[in-house]
């Protein structure tokens, strides 16, 4: 029997001009497929030019600037097009989604589709099976008391993945992807027990749960704004007229 962890999986990652998930834009993207572990992985990239200036912060995280998204990217529309049929043939094949901190980043996608499609996340898979793999919401549920920081770079310390590029979507795409199986074959005993599908449904309940026991650290004057229990898309914000 194989397991969920060592069988199909297909992981996406996004870089943006921020980090508002309402506001900001995609400028690249990356999904990344793999039918059983340690095959070869099939690449598809995007690059885009959002139409907006990037931030100087942004491009000194992922290394992306106006000239060379006004030189080599395409527009978002068609992008987004794609990337929404991209997603919803994976998910049609039965393929997990392995999305690292996929609140962020499946929201973003989501707004884009609003922006630039008319559309909605929900649309395009409608009729697709959606199951996601979290590895921040799976490590920090099988690993609660473990200290430390848990952004992508220390997972892969942590799990061993070779993480080749760190803020490079189509790098980081395929570490969340590594770091899933390895999540996976470290805690067997619990894992193997459930499927994909099943581990998506209690994502979301445990994601709620980090949340709010991440709220009284961020009441207490952090800097950021609380974080937001849904998962794996946050609800679209009500229009304020």
């Amino acid at each position: 029997m194989t397991h969920w962890y060592e069988g199909p999986l297909a992981a996406f990652d996004i870089e943006t001009t921020g980090t508002d998930a309402e506001e900001d834009r995609i400028v690249s993207a990356a999904l990344v497929v793999q039918d059983i572990s340690g095959s070869r992985a099939r690449v598809t990239r995007w690059l885009v030019n959002p139409g907006i200036p990037i931030p100087v912060e942004a491009t000194e995280m992922h290394g992306l600037t106006d000239a060379l998204v006004q030189r080599s990217g395409r527009w978002p529309a068609p992008v987004i097009e794609e990337v929404g049929r991209a997603l919803a043939e994976q998910c049609m094949a039965g393929r997990p989604l392995v999305v690292m901190n996929a609140p962020f980043s499946l929201t973003v996608l989501d707004r884009e589709m609003r922006r630039h499609r008319d559309s909605s996340l929900a649309r395009y898979l409608e009729n697709a099976p959606f199951c996601v793999l979290d590895p921040s919401v799976l490590d920090r549920h099988l690993d609660p008391v473990r200290k430390g920081r848990r952004r992508l770079v220390d997972l892969c310390s942590l799990y061993g993945v070779v993480l080749d590029g760190s803020h490079d979507a189509v790098a980081d795409a395929a570490a969340a992807l590594e770091v899933v199986r390895s999540v996976g074959r470290r805690f067997a005993t619990t894992t193997q027990q459930l499927t994909a599908a099943q581990l998506h449904g209690r994502q979301a309940v445990w994601h709620a749960a980090q949340s709010r026991g991440q709220q009284e650290w961020f009441a207490r004057g952090a800097g950021r704004a609380a974080p937001d229990p849904a998962w794996p898309l946050r609800p679209r914000m009500p229009v304020v007229a």
